[in-house]
């Protein structure tokens, strides 16, 4: 396996069937809860924009001369995307200076909202996806993730502010 190849399918990650997208957003949470773990926030807010980039790099390798520019095994921007959406988990255990853990159904919310619009692509999700590239295939994720993130943010409000 190629440098580019063990990053874009995350490890082998990518090959995994079916809805290799999915394995590779759930390899994303346990990777996201060592980097809080070892660095805190700003272990994942580093790693976010590192990801993007050796993501980007290795979706252009795989994709070389190929008419595919999406392969379902590049996984690495289901990665990049779930990290995004899992910020206010992560940002939120930070400023309650509780285990990140202990926010579980955030981490779910986000997992579930990440691939709904990963899979779906509203607007300028599906934009960067027909952008047919390496970056597109990077970008749409990270959109992907945001809408997730905002979804994540959203339930948290509704539970600690409608339902307690």
């Amino acid at each position: 396996m190629t440098g580019a190849q063990w990053i874009g399918t995350v490890g082998g990650v990518g090959y995994m069937r079916p809805a290799s997208g999915t394995w590779g957003s759930a390899a994303a949470l346990p990777l996201a809860w060592l980097l809080y773990i070892a660095g805190g926030v700003w272990a994942v807010l580093v790693a976010i924009p590192l990801v993007f980039a050796a993501g980007w790099w290795a979706t252009r390798e795989m994709t070389a001369g190929a008419d595919n520019h999406d392969p379902s095994e590049v996984v690495v921007d289901e990665v990049a995307g779930q990290w995004v959406a899992l910020l206010p988990v992560v940002i939120g255990a930070a400023h309650a200076g509780v285990p990140v853990l202990a926010l579980w159904p955030g981490w779910i919310v986000a997992f579930f909202a990440f691939r709904l619009f990963d899979i779906w692509k509203p607007g300028p999700v599906g934009w960067a996806d027909r952008r047919d590239d390496a970056f597109g295939v990077m970008l749409d994720d990270v959109i992907a993730g945001v809408f997730a993130a905002v979804t994540v943010v959203a339930f948290g409000v509704f539970y600690h502010v409608v339902l307690i």
